[in-house]
């Protein structure tokens, strides 16, 4: 400890992340993703869980992580990154930082089918949402993934323009 003490904790050595919103400007959508995860079924019995699309780095940069984990679970090319920033997911746990990005597309974007990588057992569907409908999931608490909270809250100061019209 800062102090000389010493304790003991555990920590969940990870790699770092890359996290990625992509929104259409012209149609007010955006694309999430639901996929398993098992805390979430542990502790809610929820089966399905929305989020932004993301993936750990694999020795990539996060912008070229982003662009690739848009193509494998959303089938999405991705152009421009807009840079939200570099968060720690969880401190009081693991050594992981998510790097955020918002990214704008059109539907000539939109390349593939997504879905994940059948043998990492992803099983992933893609979701294409409206901006009010994405407006409604956060407002009744649909949406609990911290690092999807925070960029739909960039989405909503860097872009205004597509809220409430």
């Amino acid at each position: 400890m800062p102090d000389g003490r010493t304790m003991a904790r555990e920590v969940l050595n990870s790699a770092d992340a890359a996290a990625v919103l992509p929104y259409d400007p012209e149609a007010r959508k955006v694309i999430l993703i639901r996929q398993f995860r098992a805390p979430v079924m542990h502790v809610e019995r929820r089966q399905g869980f929305l989020e932004a699309v993301a993936g750990l780095l694999d020795e990539d940069e996060p912008e070229a992580c982003a662009r690739r984990e848009a193509m494998e679970e959303a089938g999405l090319r991705i152009r421009t990154l807009e840079r939200v920033g570099t968060a720690w997911s969880a401190p009081g746990i693991t050594t992981e930082r998510l790097h955020l990005f918002l990214a704008p597309y059109s539907a000539a974007d939109r390349v593939g089918e997504g879905g994940g990588l059948a043998d990492e057992h992803e099983e992933i569907e893609v979701l294409e949402i409206g901006i009010d409908e994405l407006t409604r999931l956060m407002a009744e608490g649909a949406i609990a993934d911290m690092k999807t909270l925070v960029l739909i809250q960039a989405l909503q100061l860097r872009h205004p323009e597509l809220f409430g019209k």
